[in-house]
């Protein structure tokens, strides 16, 4: 036994790592009995140097401002439902500003008020004032959403104006978060408001970004079936044309 402590401590010199582990395999009266000696080893980590922050720039106001619940305008216009506004990908607003942190949207939906009094609230109370901001990245409600009374008859021309809404397209980037913080500072909030927006959303950095449109483009060039949805409908086959609008032409069924 005395030699087989010996060798269990001779090892542990050779490979520091055996520390971690917990050898029960000796019984206590044993070990008590011997006298063995433990030579305390430490472990060698790889540190990062930490990042240095210096070409952030902070705000004066690094809290979310009040958003308007209406619009400023003299005389605000009834409008159709413009379905348009939620379908295909957003042109704009796709890229992070700040280069850190943000909130992008996966599929289409519309922001009330009480959404944007969400966000602001959520992030206002997580956020340390000192080293980190945030901004938003869409516009204060501006669509009006109109709507009769309970009980009221059809006809009697459109209803009135009940609130104004934002609509968001899938790829629009919702709020960022930067300042002098990291990923998992941040992440625990903006996890916190995907599951209360009204449409899907994803927790986004510049890398991730870049690996999405990574990954789009090799799974467009690695596909080996060549009967796609595009050469379908370019080539009409089965007269497949009778069936399909404007916008399979344009998007290829990926916005439906």
């Amino acid at each position: 036994m005395l030699r087989t402590l010996q060798n269990i401590s001779i090892s542990l010199v050779k490979n520091p790592r055996l520390l971690y582990f917990s050898f029960d395999c000796c019984p206590t009266s044993i070990c008590k009995s011997q006298s063995v000696q433990v030579i305390q080893v430490a472990s060698l980590k790889n540190l990062r140097p930490l990042d240095s922050y210096d070409d952030i720039v902070m705000p004066e106001k690094p809290r979310l401002p009040l958003l308007l619940k209406v619009p400023n305008v003299m005389k605000p216009q009834k409008e159709p439902r413009q379905l348009i506004d939620l379908r295909g990908p957003a042109t704009e607003g796709t890229e992070l500003e700040l280069d850190q942190f943000g909130l992008q949207a996966t599929t289409a939906g519309y922001l009330k008020h009480g959404h944007f009094e969400m966000m602001r609230l959520t992030i206002n109370r997580f956020m340390d004032t000192r080293r980190m901001f945030a901004i938003w990245r869409v516009e204060a409600p501006y669509k009006p959403i109109t709507k009769k009374g309970q009980g009221q008859r059809m006809g009697g021309g459109k209803g009135s104006i009940d609130h104004y809404v934002t609509p968001v397209k899938p790829g629009r980037i919702v709020v960022e978060i930067g300042g002098k913080c990291e990923l998992q500072e941040v992440e625990k909030v903006l996890k916190e408001l995907t599951k209360k927006l009204p449409f899907r959303s994803k927790i986004v950095t510049p890398k991730v970004l870049e690996d999405d449109a990574m990954e789009e483009k090799r799974i467009a060039e690695s596909n080996d079936n060549e009967w796609t949805f595009k050469r379908v409908v370019e080539g009409n086959y089965l007269g497949i044309s009778k069936y399909l609008g404007p916008y399979d032409y344009k998007w290829y069924g990926k916005y439906r």
